[in-house]
């Protein structure tokens, strides 16, 4: 699957490559959301002491697996630059009084210098975190956890700031002369609700095959779904929050943003983004009864993946100047994530324990309860 997206996506560059760029950097921020996702959660178990999502816990890391692949992912998009981003071509900045204030940061070098960083700063917290998680199945080294959880109290600020100037710096910024403050909170948003949703999805997987301790149960699941659920609110308020302020204040260079959604067949995707991402998760996920119902949970895992897909559609695609655009060069997105997603996950399944077996909180963990 992986393979046959991958050749798509080759093939889309060579057919039409902006086109093809746009689509690489929904994908590249989709996987980047995945791999995001899962590194917050491992470190958030640590960070509040959580017992409950430890017998998840290697799920998370496993899915943060992602984050050194994204060293090598980049390359395409800063080869496409020039394609991407307007601030990029002198002769428009030159025109632009907007885009001339905004030059010290919205630079190319400055852009590169960033990107490092964020790729830096997120490797070695994935490396240790998994390193030391890894050491204490064999040692059962209770010291390991205090080393994790000191990490990850470092690693909290670390991660906001970065991922926001990731969000800023590779969608934001396909827009220059728009602006958001709460952009980053945006992406951070949607990046938990994709993370938790391919965990809760996971996690169903595993322990309808047997790979999970039976001794997990419901009482996991609904925790699992209820974060699902609550961090899909806080999405819904930030995207809410951000379009009230822009409309309340009615400036041109922070409406057209709005606007260009707003045309073109662009409103459909508007509105299917609202519905799709909210509306109909809100009023399914609301009861308990379904968030301890692994066959409704698991579809609305899959729903929630899909929904955060459509949302950086949304927020990507309309840069491209044309109306919604959908065929064979997206397909390969959708052949290519999950495909990838799957290999490192089986690869990282086959060569270490699918729990924790060293954590000192996993009996906690197997002994939860509501």
């Amino acid at each position: 699957m992986a393979a046959v997206g991958l050749l798509i996506i080759v093939i889309s560059f060579l057919v039409d490559k902006q086109r093809g760029a746009y689509d690489y950097l929904w994908v590249y921020m989709f996987l980047a959301s995945v791999g995001l996702g899962g590194l917050l959660l491992t470190a958030l178990e640590y960070l509040v002491g959580a017992t409950w999502s430890v017998p998840f816990r290697r799920i998370f890391e496993f899915m943060s697996g992602i984050v050194p692949l994204l060293i090598i992912l980049v390359a395409p998009l800063l080869f496409c630059m020039k394609d991407l981003y307007s601030w990029t071509h002198p002769d428009i900045v030159a025109g632009s009084e907007i885009l001339q204030s905004k030059k010290a940061y919205l630079n190319v070098n400055f852009f590169l210098i960033r990107t490092a960083f964020c790729l830096v700063v997120w490797f070695l917290f994935y490396y240790f975190f998994t390193k030391n998680s890894k050491k204490q199945d064999t040692t059962k080294d209770p010291s390991l956890t205090r080393r994790n959880i000191k990490l990850s109290v470092v690693f909290a600020p670390l991660f906001f700031i970065t991922l926001t100037m990731a969000a800023i710096d590779f969608m934001m910024s396909l827009e220059p002369t728009w602006y958001s403050t709460i952009y980053g909170v945006y992406y951070f948003a949607g990046t938990m609700v994709c993370g938790l949703a391919v965990a809760t999805f996971i996690a169903i997987k595993l322990k309808e095959n047997g790979y999970l301790s039976p001794r997990v149960g419901n009482d996991h699941f609904y925790s699992l779904g209820t974060l699902l659920f609550g961090f899909n609110i806080f999405w819904a308020y930030i995207g809410f929050s951000q379009y009230i302020l822009i409309w309340y204040a009615d400036i041109p260079e922070e409406t057209i943003y709005y606007i260009s959604r707003w045309h073109n067949g662009w409103q459909y995707v508007s509105m299917a983004v609202l519905f799709f991402h909210f509306v109909i998760p809100f009023l399914i996920l609301l009861p308990r009864s379904i968030k301890v119902n692994l066959k409704v949970l698991k579809v609305m895992s899959v729903w929630m993946i899909l929904a955060h897909m459509l949302d950086l559609y949304w927020e990507i695609m309309p840069s491209y100047g044309h109306g919604p655009v959908f065929g064979w060069q997206e397909l390969g997105i959708l052949l290519f994530a999950p495909g990838l997603i799957m290999i490192v996950f089986s690869m990282k399944a086959n060569k270490e324990s699918i729990t924790p077996v060293g954590d000192p909180k996993l009996e906690a963990g197997l002994n939860f309860t509501l």
